[in-house]
């Protein structure tokens, strides 16, 4: 243990029992704590009682002067606000310096990165290798039914209900929804568990697991998705390849649902979003479907109104 974890032992302790409590999962609480240290560490020393809101404006202030993205300031924000939160639930503090500061403002409007129906096809070809079963599985998920990459990393064998083909997924927020299964999605699934790899312990519920018998990792599916993304691009010169990830799978699902007329409600529902804002981010139109729309339109000349042509 360093000088820092030492001299904050019992506030660190105290917050990962407070997140393990509140059911946050391994990713987060991981997350969080290595924000929560870097904050920590920027204190130099200081009680947490008497830390101020100053202190944590200015370690934030610092976070973006290194060049973080907007989203990751906020994150790092988020985590500070959740230690004070966890301290004051536990009564270890009666105050929270990092409550009521604002966030920054992130491209909210920008058009997300996802995949056409043509090339979502094509990815789903570049699956390939020993465990392309249960790859193709973990990919169909994020990209037919809308789940994100945690979220396929937590599901359990109990999640699945063959009889009804409906998925229960335990989502952000901790809030559990159920995803109908597509018909054409539920004959990979039901492969993907019968090539289930042994997992190491015997007791093991993990849905997905990986080449050491583990539960498959968030990173463990984040590199597979990079390396298919890779065999996907491989013929597209450098200066073309797009920043593709496996969480454009998830945009992809929700630009598809909605370019084939699902309402925004049904899609925010099916996506987890706890704000209907946050799915209109997928509501983006091409230039191509713009002049589509346009060329609709029956213009008559004002010069043929007149006869002056």
């Amino acid at each position: 243990m360093n000088e820092l974890e030492s001299f904050y032992e019992e506030e660190l302790d105290a917050f990962l029992i407070w997140m393990k409590d509140a059911g946050y999962t391994a990713y987060t609480q991981k997350s969080y704590l290595a924000d929560v240290r870097e904050f920590l560490s920027s204190l130099k020393g200081r009680e947490l009682a008497s830390v101020k809101k100053l202190h944590v404006v200015s370690y934030l202030t610092s976070v973006r002067e290194r060049g973080v993205s907007d989203a990751t300031r906020n994150r790092k924000h988020a985590s500070v606000n959740c230690l004070f939160k966890a301290l004051s639930e536990l009564e270890l503090l009666t105050i929270n310096p990092a409550a009521g500061i604002k966030k920054s403002k992130t491209e909210k409007n920008r058009e997300p990165v996802y995949l056409d129906e043509q090339d979502l096809q094509r990815f789903l070809s570049a699956v390939d290798g020993k465990y392309r079963s249960r790859n193709l599985a973990v990919f169909l998920l994020m990209s037919y039914m809308g789940l994100r990459v945690g979220e396929v990393h937590t599901l359990n064998l109990s999640d699945y209900n063959v009889d009804r083909r409906s998925l229960r997924v335990f989502g952000k927020g901790r809030k559990w929804r159920n995803i109908p299964v597509p018909e054409d999605i539920a004959p990979y699934l039901d492969q993907a568990l019968k090539d289930r790899l042994a997992p190491w312990r015997s007791k093991e519920e993990a849905m997905f697991i990986s080449q050491k018998g583990r539960r498959l990792s968030i990173r463990g599916i984040q590199g597979i998705a990079a390396d298919t993304f890779s065999r996907f691009q491989s013929e597209v010169p450098s200066s073309q390849q797009r920043a593709y990830s496996s969480h454009k799978l998830r945009h992809s699902f929700a630009t598809m649902l909605l370019r084939k007329g699902a309402d925004l409600r049904t899609v925010q529902e099916l996506l987890g979003h706890s704000s209907i804002q946050t799915t209109t981010v997928y509501t983006h139109i091409t230039s191509r479907e713009k002049e589509e729309a346009m060329s609709r339109l029956q213009i008559s000349s004002p010069d043929k109104l007149t006869g002056s042509l």
